[in-house]
């Protein structure tokens, strides 16, 4: 079976690679060609149809929405409904990262109603498995990770997180720095405890030819995940971090040699300051292939806000070469997310990612900008409205408080800046 990658190399343009191209204002050479160089990935699983999306160089910030269920709530509908909303506030993918009742039942509805690309932790259904078998997460068994990867791949799972760089070596170099919060990866700290307790190396690593061959099947992008990413910002840019990088980076070349799609996922919690500097230098760790970053979140204190703590370090992080943020609601280390907090969480990342394409020059984005103000001069709100982040919001704005004369609004009212102090051509209302 072949991938995208593949195709790439043999000079093959697929379909996948010509709608991307469309979306990008790219041309399909173009995009096969960073196809080929690992710096663009076309997340599908060759099972699936669907609008294809490329990630990474030249290419509009990406974003993704986490959904699932915990032990506590457990409602597929209630996380079909989030899916919709993320898809409806313009999440790029989302991923299904359920920890609670029928996990594959799940994973499968979110397929079925997902219009865009899905991806998955299967460690997660792995652990949960066992605990529901009354046996311990340290009697987890390679097989039983690798049988649950390919399930989530026969699903039709377009990209996988799989923490493969979390080693004995690097768990010990963490272990003599010192953390404030230790490994806060859910995946990271199950495979920590396996390794200390089965004295034995981490499974994906050890077997990763073999995580290669099930990727390679089914075209699944590896997100090689950041396993031993920061929790807090005292814990940034410590020796566990750049270790594992360093791996992933080889795994990476790894992995593309064999035909398989590769991206890095990367931090986490991190001082302002920092984040410009770790973007480059993971970039580099990892030869250029697309990064993925969860925020970064730029301060600890703003719990119900963290959607906010998330959109300023992910604006720096993708202006730096971050290629993909992953969505952060206002209830990160609150709660399991409802509707409204997926919505809020996209909206925020979409601004993030647009301010940062902005400044990196990606085709398009300043046009957006232009054209919105062009609109606010001519006084021309419904443009204003159907063309915003989120249109839904900003017409419920409009209509809460309307001027009588409706050409304003109730900020300035008849004090209006565009009414008075014009200096280029006549807008067409009489305002000059």
């Amino acid at each position: 079976m072949t991938t995208q990658l593949i195709a790439a190399r043999n000079g093959k343009i697929t379909p996948q690679m010509e709608q991307v191209a469309l979306d990008e204002r790219l041309s399909p050479e173009e995009v096969r060609r960073l196809v080929e160089e690992g710096t663009v990935v076309i997340t599908i699983n060759n099972l699936r149809k669907f609008r294809p999306i490329g990630i990474g160089k030249n290419m509009r910030t990406k974003t993704n929405a986490n959904l699932g269920t915990s032990a506590d709530e457990q409602d597929i509908a209630d996380e079909i409904l989030k899916l919709r909303a993320a898809v409806e506030a313009g999440a790029d993918t989302v991923m299904d990262l359920s920890t609670g009742g029928d996990i594959q039942a799940i994973r499968q509805e979110i397929i079925r109603n997902a219009t865009v690309p899905v991806g998955t932790v299967p460690i997660y259904q792995v652990a949960c498995e066992n605990i529901a078998q009354g046996k311990r997460l340290e009697d987890i068994t390679a097989e039983d990770i690798f049988k649950v990867i390919e399930q989530h791949g026969r699903d039709g799972v377009d990209f996988i997180t799989v923490h493969c760089g979390v080693t004995r070596e690097v768990i010990a170099r963490v272990e003599k720095e010192g953390r404030i919060l230790d490994v806060v990866s859910r995946g990271g700290a199950l495979l920590s405890k396996w390794m200390k307790y089965n004295k034995r190396e981490n499974p994906l690593y050890e077997q990763y030819d073999r995580l290669i061959e099930i990727a390679r099947e089914f075209d699944m992008t590896l997100s090689l995940g950041d396993g031993l990413r920061p929790g807090c910002l005292a814990d940034a840019t410590d020796r566990g971090q750049v270790q594992e990088t360093i791996i992933l980076g080889e795994l990476a070349q790894r992995a593309r040699a064999a035909g398989v799609q590769v991206m890095i996922e990367g931090p986490g919690h991190m001082p302002i300051d920092q984040i410009e500097a770790n973007i480059i230098l993971m970039k580099r760790l990892t030869h250029n292939v697309p990064f993925y970053v969860l925020g970064p979140l730029v301060t600890d204190v703003a719990p119900g806000y963290d959607h906010i703590t998330a959109a300023i370090g992910g604006a720096i992080a993708a202006r730096a070469g971050a290629d993909y943020l992953c969505v952060v609601t206002p209830a990160e280390h609150l709660r399991l997310p409802t509707v409204d907090d997926i919505r809020q969480g996209v909206i925020a990342a979409r601004i993030a990612a647009h301010a940062a394409d902005i400044g990196k020059g990606i085709k398009g984005a300043m046009e957006w900008d232009n054209n919105m103000a062009r609109a606010r001069k001519r006084f021309d709100w419904d443009y204003q409205i159907n063309n915003s982040i989120y249109p839904p919001h900003a017409a419920e704005v409009r209509a809460s408080s309307k001027p009588a004369d409706d050409s304003v609004c109730t900020m300035c009212s008849s004090l209006c800046a565009y009414k008075h102090g014009g200096v280029g051509e006549d807008n067409g209302n009489g305002s000059h």
